[in-house]
């Protein structure tokens, strides 16, 4: 009896998994998580990871670790053979081992590093059109038990599961990827983003924007997330002599590590598994014009190398070709971070940072430009409340005060937020400083806390808290996890335990 209904739980879980694999392609990471979490479970297992094989210098990465030393894993790799894992990614075939101190392919390194004891280990391979991508592998069986063949059975359907998101989820992305280059291709001075400010700090930035147009050297937009540093390139590009080339835009960190080349550089029919067919990278399409890279910190030090080759000798190579190409393209790169830092600590090439700072572009935080809030204030109240056809007039002297005095950590796009959500919730025609809902103000003395319990207000505390990191990472839960330092399954269950909405 118990057999079965453990069965019928194992059964339910692939049903409702499957269906997600065939109908959410929007958030890879959380489904693989789930995937994994799920295998966890029903193999009984203390720990747990989703490791994906790099085709360019055949390493294992932990793109998922579950269990309490999952972040510290996650820091390493695996040569391929290396480890029970890697064995059975080299194998491409499974493996239980109950006794890893008895058998001589078990790695012992990664264990002793992160302080968690491995006793047995069951990993399967993930395969698509049957090579191995990579590997799921369960750490140690609950209370001390031993992995069966029914534990095997069960987690190769859940690596065939986590094969198919994989395949989907990068069939999806490359969709996205075509839409967006073909947008970007034909993007016109017509759909340029309005640049508002007035105050003297920001009018002088917009001057120097408009002086390096005039140039084609490297230019290095910085400023902290939400500032606008997107619109700034724009107005490099549109007031430069490649104005009527593409303006080719790419965000470094939402391109999964393993792809970071191939959309860069593009690659050739067969360069890796999926490869079916000659695709163009984004320095192609930005021929003759534009390519801004955002976030360029999250780029991987191997593509830092290729990227300063395009720098100095204009020149791309696509993946699997070894045949250079010439490219009349200008960079223009942004970031939240702190280059000089992550050159000191070996995390960003120094050579390439000196490369791309040519032309240095810093723009302000809008908490050092208060006289712009109320423009841009106005200018978002315009767009949303002919989006939801209300007859908002404007901002009562309370709410432009509030506005004026909060510090707007997220800059500009958490004031767009801040201005969405009152225009959503505004009952009248002006909006209130209720409506505005800023979560500034969470000291112990104020009223919202006051006649409550500490668990109530730690509730509470929590609750805005998580909401506002969110916020600030577009509602991302893998990014907002990260920024928290938390698991983003611990994330998942505080939105639901907190009853947080967007």
């Amino acid at each position: 009896m118990f057999e079965k209904e453990i069965d019928r739980q194992k059964f339910s879980t692939f049903i409702e998994i499957n269906n997600l694999i065939n109908s959410d392609f929007s958030d890879n990471e959380a489904l693989l998580t789930r995937i994994l979490d799920s295998a966890t479970r029903l193999t009984e297992g203390e720990a747990s990871s989703l490791l994906l094989k790099n085709p360019e210098n055949e390493k294992l990465y932990f793109e998922i670790a579950l269990g309490s030393k999952g972040p510290d894993v996650k820091k390493y790799s695996l040569n391929l053979g290396e480890g029970i894992a890697g064995w059975v990614a080299q194998q491409n075939r499974s493996l239980i081992v109950n006794d890893v101190e008895s058998d001589s392919r078990f790695f012992s390194d990664i264990s002793k590093n992160v302080g968690f004891p491995t006793h047995s280990i069951l990993a399967v391979p993930m395969r698509m059109s049957g090579s191995c991508i990579g590997v799921i592998e369960i750490i140690n069986k609950a209370g001390g038990g031993k992995f069966t063949n029914e534990d095997l059975q069960w987690l190769e359907i859940f690596s065939n599961q986590a094969a198919l998101a994989i395949r989907n989820a990068r069939a999806f992305e490359q969709v996205k990827n075509e839409v967006r280059e073909l947008r970007d291709t034909v993007q016109d001075k017509n759909d340029r983003h309005s640049i508002i400010g007035t105050s003297p700090v920001f009018q002088e930035k917009i001057q120097l924007a408009r002086k390096v147009a005039n140039t084609e050297s490297a230019a290095l937009i910085t400023g902290e997330s939400g500032v606008g540093k997107e619109l700034f390139a724009e107005e490099i590009h549109f007031n430069s002599g490649r104005s009527n080339g593409p303006f080719i835009r790419v965000n470094c960190a939402a391109i999964p590590g393993d792809l970071v080349e191939s959309e860069l550089f593009g690659h050739v029919k067969g360069a890796f598994t999926d490869a079916d067919s000659d695709r163009r990278g984004r320095f192609e399409l930005a021929d003759g014009g534009t390519i801004f890279l955002d976030e360029i910190a999250e780029l991987p030090l191997d593509t830092q190398a290729k990227l300063l080759r395009v720098l100095e000798m204009k020149t791309i190579e696509r993946l699997g070709s070894g045949m250079p190409q010439r490219v009349d393209i200008r960079i223009l790169a942004a970031t939240n971070k702190d280059l000089e830092s992550m050159v000191a600590e070996g995390r960003f090439r120094k050579d390439l940072y000196y490369r791309l700072n040519i032309l240095p572009l810093y723009v302000p935080p809008l908490r050092e430009r208060p006289e712009d809030i109320p423009e841009l204030a106005d200018f978002f109240l315009q767009r949303f409340k002919r989006e939801t056809n209300k007859p908002i007039e404007g901002f009562s002297q309370e709410a432009m005060d509030q506005l004026l005095s909060y510090s707007w950590p997220g800059n500009v796009r958490e004031l767009e937020n801040a201005v969405e959500r009152a225009v959503v919730f505004c009952k009248g025609t002006v909006i209130q400083a209720s409506d505005l809902i800023l979560t500034n103000a969470m000291s112990a003395d104020d009223e919202t806390y006051q006649n409550k319990t500490l668990k109530e207000a730690t509730h509470l505390f929590k609750k805005h808290y998580i909401q506002r990191a969110l916020e600030l990472n577009g509602w991302n839960q893998t990014k907002t996890a990260q920024s928290l330092g938390i698991q983003r399954t611990y994330l998942s269950r505080l939105i639901h335990d907190l009853g947080i909405e967007k």
